[in-house]
């Protein structure tokens, strides 16, 4: 027997956006071309090809994992039930599998010298414990328990962990989660968002999460913190190759909560990557502090100065 959809079913049903974008499976590849390319001329560049070196290896361990999902069918079907996180990062990050990948890291990544290199080396030289410790602190937000220079490889394993994790899992059944911008798939808070430019996805907004790099649906002019859609402003760099609205990286500016979100445009940058550009865009952050709105948004691979 046929279901009969009424009208405005039919129309509910043609219109609904899809919730979920995933990433690529050649996710760190992107990441690392697009921070190449930023890198050029750029005051920031050779930091910028540092963490192009380190999304290099990421995309090695993506290829070829160190370690399976930790989260059992069971597990994964019981939190799925719940509307929870299936990979929640609260409890994995404590459980260790994620472990694995920061080893293979550290032994694919190629050997430094001076502060980068020192940083690599008290890695190598601290124990399990101590990494999850730091890890904690990290997917936490108290940048000041561990050394920054650490942020970044630390950073770096827990994203290819997740984001494997992530592509294994029954993407379509992910739910959203308790606020807007906390990702479906691990509970982390979301890094930038993405106005698409293609296909079904097209003119949508997806937040991109810091952690797993999952893409999930959020209706656009609409603060991701405390939902508020009232004098929302839109700031970007000045840049005279780009028309007023039309820079590709704009911050969506709340004054009801003081934050703001950074958003990619890729019909006017479709190279455009979250990650890559958001590191590449600190001048705006600085900018933003200055007058007085907070950033929120974590951006694994870089710890924060002090405001």
């Amino acid at each position: 027997m046929s279901t009969i959809l009424e009208p405005g079913q039919i129309e509910a049903s043609a219109v609904a956006p899809p919730f979920l974008h995933l990433p690529p499976g050649n996710l760190f590849q992107l990441r690392a071309e697009r921070l190449q390319q930023l890198a050029e001329g750029h005051a920031l560049g050779d930091y910028l090809r540092l963490i192009a070196r380190l999304c290099q290896v990421q995309q090695q361990l993506l290829d070829k994992p160190p370690s399976a999902l930790p989260v059992a069918q069971d597990r994964q079907r019981l939190c799925l039930s719940h509307g929870l996180p299936p990979l929640a990062a609260d409890s994995l990050v404590r459980e260790g599998a994620w472990l694995a990948w920061l080893q293979a890291l550290l032994e694919h990544f190629p050997a430094q010298v001076g502060p980068v290199g020192a940083a690599l080396d008290t890695l190598r030289h601290s124990d399990a414990a101590q990494r999850k410790g730091w890890a904690i602190a990290l997917l936490g937000g108290q940048y000041d328990a561990l050394p920054a220079a650490l942020v970044p490889f630390i950073g770096a394993a827990l994203q290819a962990a997740w984001s494997h994790w992530l592509l294994s899992l029954p993407a379509n059944e992910l739910k959203a989660g308790d606020s807007l911008a906390q990702c479906p798939g691990c509970g982390s808070p979301a890094m930038a968002g993405v106005v698409r430019n293609r296909g079904r996805h097209n003119g949508l907004r997806y937040l991109v999460c810091s952690l797993c790099a999952c893409e999930w649906h959020v209706v656009r002019v609409k603060c991701v913190y405390c939902e508020s859609s009232k004098d929302l402003r839109y700031t970007s760099l000045d840049d005279d190759r780009h028309a007023p609205g039309k820079a590709p990286l704009r911050a969506e500016c709340c004054p009801a909560c003081s934050s703001y979100l950074k958003q990619n445009y890729l019909e006017n940058d479709a190279a455009a990557e979250p990650l890559a550009d958001d590191l590449a865009s600190l001048a705006l952050d600085m900018r933003l502090d200055d007058e007085g709105y907070h950033r929120l948004a974590p951006n694994l691979l870089l710890a924060p100065g002090a405001s």
